[in-house]
């Protein structure tokens, strides 16, 4: 079993309103059709008649046996299948393989209790082969099995379930497949986030007994036409033991999907090198270490880029980070450009008392010279290191160097969570692989003296809290008011958040690692006066 649209990647988008790509992806099914024998592979492809479809082939004998299309297509969150496709209209067929009839679905027709699946137990599946591109974001595994053990219970049939691995864009997908028996008991599992085969053997026979004992699985539908696809087969030699990957923790999850979103989204457009603006604060550490874990040391480029307001302390435990992993760090000093373009201003600016424009000034040199070094090295791939909580609330430049590049590492990670994720990390490295000093002194983005986050900001424990239920959640601000939260505050970060949009619009691509990220998910009008 392959995932869904393997054999085109998911999600293809608006390269479905090409008529050639279609063709093309049906070309390449024939293709891996001609390669099978009497191993039977069910294949996720576009199919195409009066419309377009969300398709799975079945393959064997060096043909296309037969083919599913999708009925239930996804309209929500970062989905968008009803733009491209048409549901599945034709009558259920289930699929003879060595002697076992199995019933053959795509990703959401699993998650209806009345949807496909609960239809081809009734006419008469003994196997169900569910083929996915499910994303993640934390969480969703334990979602998953849980919805997968009912369907499998109440179908009263072993259930297998295969998905998608790798990063696309702004999505990860974590792999993770699972075979559940007829009570919806997990049997076998594959690994979270890095691609494996696994091989299971499967015993169809308590389907009959259990579905005899339970009135559930007693259904009254006729029998469903069946396609013979190979031949009854018994299996020879002793039966393999089925293999379960241990589970993540939360953190190391949501590690994981940093780390394979990172790899995929540079080295599948053609990226060797990442380079990353190292301050010595938290999350410029967070994102050096992801990328080093993603890439590898050797293409991992860190730079200093110290102004006249950066502390002492910065700069030594960038350059301890950098010894601990082992990659190189340069040093840029911006004074002598700060300097002269505060001197170009100085007509302009005369009279006028020193504000934020000076500050931001620094991030955006900052940015030019790290967009200076892509243009010279031009397989680097600039990583910025803006998180969640400061894009939520605008507290960014820009054009500056915590917006501005190639790729956003954590623009989906609260700041809390990256404080979690760096100890974590830690704890896997056995030692303070990103120093102390990183992770107990206050936050700040030394732009002028003694500047601190907090003199901007709440603390991030009750800032996170308010943006989780607002932007995740999506209540409004008397909702808020009423679950307890200060009403002051409230309205002071419900601001911040809807004035920052047309900020948000223009921060790259990030990885999606919580049920609403910015970007595909959220999706509100810059203009836009409402504020409940």
């Amino acid at each position: 079993m392959f995932t869904e649209l393997a054999v085109c990647g998911y999600p293809p988008e608006d390269l479905l309103l090409k008529p050639g790509f279609v063709a093309d992806n049906r070309e390449a099914l024939d293709k891996l059709a001609a390669r099978t024998g009497d191993c039977v592979a069910v294949v996720g492809f576009v199919d195409r008649d009066r419309d377009l479809r969300n398709a799975a082939a079945v393959l064997a004998r060096g043909e296309v046996q037969g083919v599913y299309h999708k009925r239930l297509l996804p309209n929500y969150a970062v989905f968008d299948e009803q733009r491209y496709f048409a549901a599945g209209v034709h009558p259920l067929t289930l699929f003879t393989i060595a002697g076992v009839r199995c019933g053959v679905s795509i990703c959401e027709d699993a998650w209806s209790p009345t949807g496909p699946l609960a239809d081809q137990a009734a006419g008469g599946a003994e196997l169900l082969l569910n083929i996915n591109s499910s994303p993640y974001y934390a969480g969703r595994l334990a979602e998953r099995e849980r919805m997968l053990a009912t369907r499998a219970a109440d179908t009263s049939c072993p259930l297998v379930y295969v998905n998608q691995v790798g990063g696309q864009d702004e999505l990860v997908f974590d792999g993770a497949s699972l075979v559940l028996d007829e009570t919806g008991r997990v049997i076998a599992s594959a690994p979270q986030f890095r691609e494996a085969v696994l091989i299971v053997d499967i015993d169809v026979r308590p389907v009959f007994r259990k579905r005899l004992l339970d009135p559930r699985g007693r259904a009254s539908a006729p029998s469903l036409p069946t396609l013979s696809v190979t031949e009854t087969t018994r299996s020879e030699g002793p039966r393999r033991l089925p293999t379960s990957a241990p589970a993540l923790e939360r953190a190391d999850e949501v590690y994981g999907a940093l780390v394979l979103g990172t790899h995929d989204y540079a080295t599948k457009n053609g990226f060797t090198d990442v380079v990353v603006a190292l301050s010595g604060g938290i999350d410029s550490s967070l994102v050096t270490t992801i990328a080093v874990d993603a890439l590898g040391p050797d293409r991992v480029h860190a730079v200093a880029l110290p102004s006249r307001f950066s502390s002492e302390g910065s700069t030594t435990d960038a350059a301890r980070l950098a010894a601990n992993l082992g990659i190189d760090l340069r040093t840029i000093p911006i004074e002598p450009a700060h300097a002269a373009i505060l001197e170009m201003l100085a007509p302009s600016f005369a009279g006028l008392p020193e504000d934020i424009t000076e500050e931001n000034l620094q991030g955006r040199i900052r940015t030019v010279l790290l967009m200076a070094l892509a243009n010279k090295f031009p397989a680097w791939l600039v990583l910025i290191c803006g998180n969640k909580s400061e894009l939520a609330v605008g507290y960014t430049t820009v054009y500056g160097v915590d917006m501005a590049g190639g790729f956003a590492v954590i623009k989906d990670v609260f700041k809390t969570d990256v404080y979690e994720l760096c100890r974590a990390r830690n704890r896997r490295a056995g030692f303070d692989l990103i120093p102390e000093a990183v992770l107990t002194k206050p936050p700040s983005a030394e732009l002028r003296p003694g500047h601190r986050d907090d003199q901007s900001l709440p603390p991030y424990e009750q800032l996170d809290q308010i943006l989780e239920a607002y932007v995740e959640g999506d209540q409004t601000l008397g909702e808020l008011v009423d679950a307890g939260f200060d009403p002051d505050l409230v309205r002071r970060i419900v601001r911040l958040v809807d004035v920052a949009e047309w900020k948000r619009r223009q921060v790259p691509v990030g990885v999606r690692v919580t049920p609403k990220a910015f970007g595909k998910d959220r999706r509100v009008p810059i203009t836009n006066g409402y504020r409940g």
